[in-house]
This record gives C-alpha cells, structure tokens and sequence, in this order.
C-alpha cells in the first residue's frame, strides 16, 4: 500500500511537517515523486519510519539514527530485537516507579510503612540503567563486570541520607569545577577541590577507591566524546581542565 505525506502521517501519528524534515535531511525519503509533486512512501518507507520512531522513544538522536537506518550493515530484525529489549528494560522501570507510587499512596494512607530505602529504589534504579544505556559498554571494558556490578550494588543500597549527600556532591562538583576553569589553572586552590569533591562523589559508588582509576576516569572524559559533550555543554574545554586537575590531585600527571 501507497501513502501521500498526509496519510502517513495519520498512519504514524506524526505531523506532515515533521516527515518533511524527514525528507530534508536524509532520513526518510519518499519512494517517488509523482506527477502532481506528492511525495509517495511505500511499504520500506513505512518500515523505516517504525525504526525511526522507536529509536526516537529510546531518545537516540537524528543524527544517530541517520548513520545507523542508512548503515549497508543495517539489520532490520536485529534492530527490532534491541528494540524490544529497549523496551522492556523500560517497562521494567515504568513497572518499579509504579509500585513505588502505589507504596508511598498505602504510606500516606497509613496502609504501610515504608522505608526510607524503599522511597529511592524506583530512581536509582533508574539511573543505574540511564549510566548502563550511555556509557555501559565502555565502562564495563575499562574495569570489568565485577566493578561495575559492585558500584550498582552500592548504589541500590545506598541511604535516603547518602543519596541526598551524593546528589549535593554532584551540584558542587559543577559550581567549583565551573569556578576554577574561569581561573585557568588546574593546580589552583578551587580546581583541587573540585578534584577532591570528585573524589568523594567516587566514593558513593566505588568499593575501593585507587588514584589509578581515578585518573583513569578522568581521562576517559576526554576520550569519550559523550563524557565531553557533558561536561563542555556549558564551556568547552571543561573535561580537560577536569581531566588536568584530577591528574595533579593524584599525582599521575606524566611530569
């Protein structure tokens, strides 16, 4: 079956200004153009716009889908694959924050108590799963399955007390990092504390703290373009500012 650009759209539940842009850059074209100037979609294209949108619920870029849907080595049923196990995983923790609503309701209806543990599960799971999606694959093959089950584990475990302190942590480390790369030296009064409250933020997570690995992970912020990306969003050059700092602070810089 054939469709003009409105009938997809009504197909898919997109707008026909967003399978236009579509078109615009690449991602999905029409399979022809016919006499009139519509824009014609047959069953691939149809089939491609489903890849598009699931990878648009797993909230991977355009640009990321584009390499990946016009990949030669593309495999459709492959893709469909991880897709449904994408999906799981989520439904797996729409399911945890679910219960976790229906508990904290019973709470406040003097049905149960809850503990404090209990109240956070939903959320740290969640972001074990965030940090699994984005950088799993290369952290697990930097320090092993072992580490990175063991730091899952101190999180899952960790205090409603703990979990505040880690958060505040992680806002601090932003304000003084932010601080001291305005001052443009790392081995300055403000870029060591933010090393040391990175540090300590490390600590949450880490069985076992080492400068090695501590160095190493500062590293890997350069390396890996999405560790960078986050932390140059706001002023490019910050992860290797970061990087510097964390190398003076354990004494691994190569002088």
């Amino acid at each position: 079956m054939e469709y003009t650009v409105q009938g997809l759209a009504k197909l898919a539940g997109v707008s026909t200004r967003t399978l236009r842009y579509y078109d615009e850059i690449g991602i999905l074209k029409p399979a022809r153009v016919n006499s009139s100037g519509y824009r014609i979609y047959g069953k691939a294209e149809v089939d491609r716009l489903q890849q598009i949108l699931f990878y648009r619920e797993l909230d991977v870029s355009l640009d990321n889908i584009k390499k990946i849907v016009t990949s030669p080595s593309f495999d459709k049923t492959e893709a469909l694959k991880e897709h449904r196990e994408k999906l799981l995983e989520k439904r797996n923790q729409l399911d945890l924050l679910i219960t976790n609503v229906e508990k904290s309701i019973e709470q406040t209806e003097g049905r149960i108590i809850m503990s404090d543990q209990e109240k956070f599960t939903g959320f740290k799971k969640k972001m074990i799963e965030d940090n699994e999606a984005k950088y799993g694959k290369e952290i697990r093959e930097k320090y092993g399955d072992d580490k990175v089950e063991q730091s899952n584990a101190k999180l899952m475990n960790m205090s409603e007390e703990d979990y505040k302190k880690v958060t505040n942590l992680a806002n601090q480390i932003t304000e003084t990092l932010a601080a001291a790369f305005a001052t443009g030296d790392p081995s300055g009064e403000l870029a060591q504390n933010a090393a040391d409250l990175h540090k300590q933020w490390l600590c949450y997570y880490w069985k076992e703290y080492s400068k090695e690995a501590h160095a190493g992970l500062a590293q890997m912020y350069v390396d890996d373009e999405r560790f960078t990306a986050y932390y140059d969003k706001d002023q490019p050059g910050t992860a290797e500012f970061l990087r510097d700092a964390i190398l003076i602070y354990t004494g691994m810089t190569s002088n």
